[in-house]
């Protein structure tokens, strides 16, 4: 343990739902939930308004719908909008320390110790004010928590206790008179299976666990888990700050609005689901030789497999042959309620072209007329999956059972009023355009980002019955005025992020000329 409190821990409050609402004036100081809006969609982050009526991260959305009151606002994620965001914040840490590990999109570890920084406790405070200033103002509103410890662990558990726009710093010496009153599970590791046996044994609190013999912990979790909360009872965190994480995995999965029954679509998906993976490994220069997949079912029951090479790929092809293959070990008549894929065992190179032209892992994507042998199923594997792993699916299933993903969702937007009457321009052409094919309707995503050539910018309200409502308005402009157009508005279409910082040019343009 350190002598000083010279980590920080900077976790962005309520990044996603934070970001809509600066993004969105309409939403300030509204339930905003965002995650998947449709079907078994889950709650990816929910605003502290919404978390008032008990909406939270990893929640089923349709509870969420049952929880918060009619005026709550539902979106789609804007990954692009998150990144640039989450961009700025890493830049502003960078500065403040050479070392900066960042956990994910919306927090990091700082380690001042690499610094000329004031390290003692007020330094430590005025630093981290400064620095939680510093962020709101160049994120446009949105605010981030502070813990700062002598360790990894006190400083997470610091900057979740006061949220949102917290600080909290854990002064050397103070470590267990902080840690040892809060509950079991505060502890990075103790999940709610780890908890329950804590429980059972009368153990309740981070010093009732300090308490527990070593000997006892090992018994109940094994050696591994036994030992790492042995030492983290006591605030023995060793773990440095690392400037850089190493990918482990690369993975894909949907979860479907309806179980799906029909062994073709299972793996029309499989093959979809191989194909974002291997794009993914090729835009970050990486091959793996590990081909997981994972299965859910109507129950809850998830299983996994997965399968090692000899060789790295990044061939989509090749990850579809494995993953099928594993997927043809997993009784699936019952239904499947979600399916990923992934790839690890990674490297930074690959050697399938030798490999694959002496006859290893064969391509086995569309072959209808040639069917690609497949090892005979155990007795567990249903028929039906049997017969569609002889031959690729020549077409998509029926919709159906199409996976709930943000690109093919619809809300009913942020608020149950009806939406506004059409506007004059977009019903000139008349109602011609709810006559076409699903195929050709335009999909908008509740909160998605558009442009209007008469309005300007603004937002997706909602979609549905072939119309689209747009709330034109942006982070720097009052709350706008909705709009209803037909789904195929030749004069709306998709847009960037908004920009929410006002440019120093705009502000004289506004003063005219002199």
């Amino acid at each position: 343990m350190r002598g000083r409190a010279s980590i920080l821990h900077v976790d962005l409050d309520a990044m996603f739902a934070a970001v809509e609402q600066r993004d969105k004036p309409s939403l300030r100081g509204k339930p905003v939930i965002v995650g998947g809006v449709a079907g078994r969609g889950v709650v990816s982050t929910a605003s502290y308004e919404a978390r008032a009526f008990g909406a939270h991260s990893a929640m089923p959305m349709a509870q969420a719908r049952r929880l918060c009151p009619p005026n709550t606002a539902y979106l789609s994620p804007r990954f692009p909008a998150y990144q640039r965001t989450s961009a700025v914040v890493m830049e502003l840490l960078a500065g403040v320390s050479p070392l900066v590990e960042q956990v994910s999109i919306d927090e990091a570890f700082v380690d001042l110790a690499a610094t000329d920084h004031d390290l003692s406790v007020a330094g430590i405070t005025a630093l981290s004010r400064r620095l939680k200033a510093d962020i709101a103002a160049a994120t446009g509103g949105v605010t981030g928590s502070i813990g700062a410890a002598s360790s990894k662990l006190l400083a997470k558990i610091g900057s979740d206790l006061n949220k949102p726009d917290g600080l909290t710093v854990v002064a050397p010496g103070d470590e267990l008179t902080t840690l040892h009153p809060m509950p079991v599970r505060r502890l990075g590791g103790v999940g709610p299976a780890t908890e329950q046996r804590l429980h059972r044994a009368r153990v309740r609190t981070v010093g009732e666990l300090a308490a527990v013999p070593l000997e006892d912990l090992v018994d109940w979790f094994g050696t591994a888990h036994g030992h790492g909360l042995f030492r983290l009872a006591r605030a023995d965190d060793p773990r440095p700050v690392v400037s850089s994480r190493e990918t482990k995995s690369v993975s894909a999965e949907e979860t479907f609005d309806i179980d799906v029954t029909d062994p073709a679509r299972l793996i029309h998906e499989l093959d979809l689901l191989s194909a974002r993976v291997a794009a993914r490994l090729r835009r970050s220069g990486l091959t793996g030789r590990t081909v997981n997949i994972k299965v859910r079912h109507p129950d809850f029951t998830t299983v996994t497999r997965a399968l090692t090479r000899d060789q790295p790929t990044d061939d989509g092809e090749l990850i579809a042959a494995q993953a099928r293959r594993l997927l043809a070990e997993i009784p699936t008549y019952g239904g499947i309620r979600l399916l990923g894929v992934g790839v690890s065992t990674l490297y930074d190179f690959a050697q399938d072209d030798l490999f694959t032209a002496a006859g290893e892992d064969p391509p086995t994507l569309d072959f209808p007329d040639d069917p690609t042998p497949f090892p005979p199923a155990d007795s567990s594997t249903s028929p039906g999956l049997s017969a569609a792993l002889a031959t690729s699916p020549s077409a998509p299933a029926p919709s159906s059972g199409s996976a709930s993903s943000p690109e093919t969702s619809f809300s009913s937007g942020p608020s149950s009023v009806a939406p506004p009457a059409l506007s004059g321009a977009s019903l000139a052409a008349g109602p011609s355009s709810l006559a076409t094919s699903s195929a050709a309707v335009r999909v908008w995503r509740p909160g998605q980002d558009v442009r209007h050539d008469e309005h300007g910018t603004g937002w997706v309200h909602g979609s549905g019955i072939g119309r689209v409502t747009v709330r034109f308005e942006g982070p720097n402009t009052p709350i706008g005025r909705v709009r209803t157009f037909f789904v195929d508005d030749p004069h709306l279409q998709a847009a960037d992020p908004p920009d929410w910082v006002i440019p120093s040019s705009e502000s004289e343009a506004d003063r005219g000329p002199e």
